[in-house]
């Protein structure tokens, strides 16, 4: 069976992961490998996607990727074993768990790797640090945090992925990157792609790697992707509060002893743990204490067969490693995957990608899986390890269990939609007419106002009339009239980060995501088409909210053809050319050209 196949309630065991390229890739980074137990939880009201829970957190897939899993169902006599090895691989280190103590002093990471400090930065130099993590980890409240006010937005060299620099507070001499929000460092988004060419190419001077504790597990898999670059690393666990307060916890000691950097518990909503974060990454970026770690296969994992590959690998281009500036253990993980970009960077011989090929075909005998798979299940495994060791997971939490009951009325089959259309008609409604319009019409009288001063001067004072007009009914009429429109662009975002924050944007997506899809589109974009009924200028700055450029880019693109108010008189007078006398029955409303003749900014 397939796991398009799956009841809703029924659990499987994935067997095979199907697909090819950059989405095959994308499915184990998820989690998705062979003996992992994944449950069927609901599909959308249209019926597609579905909803999955795989290792402790909710996934949707579309039923068209569902149908490339293969699946056992449970019970079956063929269910492939996961989890850690049976024969209880060790970490290297003599780990005994025992009650949490107080969290290592400052730099006392550093004792595993470089107590000598001999490669510290001289003083002066401004620390670089970039802020990686997943989606929806708390990212960007941790880089306001840390920032405040002294933060600019741009976009990365020669993409539209938008890149916010800040300065930390009380730091003069540094400098923090929002990394885009990602899930690996495999290239299947531009935002991952981006992510990972500013880690390799522009050398930040440490990482600040932002997990939400209360779903370690899923997120530390790019934590490890991140340590195998061997760039100077800390890692916060936020949402400790909301871990600790459903009674969960982690080992923080054994953590940052089994990985080799420091770790540090925070909660970037409150403001708790953020002055601990910052003295532990400038002092790691100062002192330049790369992890520890960066090797997470041991010999004793499933007969060390990728161990033995990794390591060959490394073994045989580690001179083109140096050359292209590229960590030897990054590279090879890279490589054992197929990673295209990595291999061409690398510019191997054709005796030496044979020689690489072997190896990995030899790996892949041993292991019983293909080459990513076995590279992802790798990760996981030293990940289940950790957590085992490591963390105390939490209770049923109540803001789990409200939200799931939320989730039954906002995604249901019979009242998604509807709720859908009023929540987005309320916040059009509110936006334009309640609350945009006596503004617009404040602000526009204050520029009539403002225009009135301005033109009697410019005439008392002989200006030349070209030069009135151009004021008047250039600089007040033209851009006047755009100004106008600012504070229902301001209302209309208060709303839109209100449902952004609030959980509902990403239900609307999954309520919304079969039809879109027609378009090319996911479920996301149809917040910024439906606003488009309103005004189409934003419509295209809520497209800012898309995590994809070819969604942002494509929906910007459909926007216009969305009806909004202002286009009524191009439409009354394409409808009097072409339907003379027939404007009523083809608008439904009187003839549209008084319409066009009244509005005092339509000169």
């Amino acid at each position: 069976m397939t796991l398009r196949e799956l009841k809703i309630g029924e659990s499987a065991v994935v067997k095979a992961v199907g697909g090819e390229g950059a989405l095959r890739q994308h499915f184990l980074d998820m989690g998705l490998l062979p003996g992992v137990e994944v449950k069927l939880l609901k599909f959308a009201p249209m019926g597609d996607p579905m909803e999955l829970l795989v290792r402790g957190y909710t996934l949707s897939l579309r039923l068209e990727e569902a149908a490339k899993i293969e699946m056992i169902p449970m019970g079956s006599s063929k269910m492939i074993p996961m989890g850690p090895d049976p024969n209880g691989t060790d970490f290297g280190y003599n780990l005994t768990l025992h009650e949490h103590n107080s969290h290592p002093g400052l730099g006392e990471a550093g004792k595993y790797h470089d107590p000598t400090h001999e490669n510290a930065l001289p003083k002066g130099t401004t620390l670089r640090f970039a802020l990686a993590g997943q989606q929806n980890c708390g990212k960007t409240t941790l880089f306001n945090q840390l920032t405040g006010s002294n933060q600019h937005v741009g976009n990365f060299p020669g993409v539209t992925v938008d890149r916010k620099d800040g300065q930390i507070k009380g730091y003069p001499n540094t400098l923090v990157t929002d990394l885009p929000g990602i899930y690996s460092l495999s290239p299947y988004t531009q935002e991952e792609t981006v992510s990972r060419q500013f880690i390799i190419e522009q050398k930040p001077n440490c990482i600040i790697n932002i997990v939400d504790a209360t779903n370690i597990e899923r997120n530390l898999y790019l934590t490890v992707q991140l340590m195998e670059l061997g760039v100077p690393m800390v890692l916060a666990l936020n949402m400790m509060d909301e871990l600790t307060g459903n009674g969960g916890s982690v080992r923080v000691n054994e953590m940052e002893r089994i990985l080799g950097i420091p770790v540090v518990p925070i909660s970037a909503a409150k403001g708790e743990g953020i002055k601990e974060l910052v003295e532990h990454a400038i002092h790691v970026a100062e002192y330049q204490e790369v992890p520890a770690r960066t090797d997470f296969c041991t010999k004793d994992d499933h007969g060390g067969a990728v161990h033995r590959c990794l390591h060959s690998i490394m073994h045989l281009v580690e001179d083109h490693t140096e050359r292209a500036g590229i960590p030897a253990r990054f590279a090879a993980g890279k490589l054992a995957e197929g990673d295209a970009q990595v291999l061409e960077a690398l510019q191997l011989t054709q005796n030496e990608k044979e020689t690489m090929e072997h190896i990995i075909l030899q790996m892949e005998e041993e292991r019983g899986m293909d080459r990513a798979a076995a590279i992802a299940d790798m990760r996981f495994s030293f990940i289940e390890r950790l957590c085992s060791q490591t963390v105390v997971k939490p209770q049923k939490s109540r803001e789990y269990v409200r939200s799931r009951r939320i989730d039954r009325v906002l995604t249901g089959r019979w009242t998604a939609i509807p709720i859908f259309l009023v929540v987005m008609c309320l916040v059009i409604w509110l936006s334009i007419d309640v609350l945009g319009a006596p503004l617009q019409d404040w602000l526009d009288k204050g520029i009539q106002w403002l225009a009135g001063i301005c033109v009697a001067g410019l005439e008392r004072a002989d200006v030349s009339p070209a030069i009135v007009s151009l004021v008047e009914d250039g600089i007040f009429g033209g851009v006047g009239s755009v100004l106008s429109f600012v504070p229902i662009i301001i209302i209309l975002f208060f709303f839109l980060s209100l449902i952004e924050d609030s959980g509902y944007m990403a239900r609307i997506a999954f309520v919304t995501d079969k039809l879109l899809r027609k378009l090319g589109l996911s479920g996301r974009s149809i917040v910024p088409l439906l606003i488009g009924f309103g005004c189409s200028v934003p419509a295209v700055m809520a497209t800012r909210t898309l995590p994809s450029a070819r969604d942002r880019k494509l929906t910007i693109l459909l926007t216009p053809f969305m009806s909004c108010s202002a286009k009524i008189p191009i439409y009354g007078f394409f409808t009097n050319a072409f339907f003379p006398g027939k404007g009523g029955l083809i608008l439904d409303q009187t003839p549209p050209v008084a319409t066009w003749e009244m509005h005092p900014n339509n000169r």
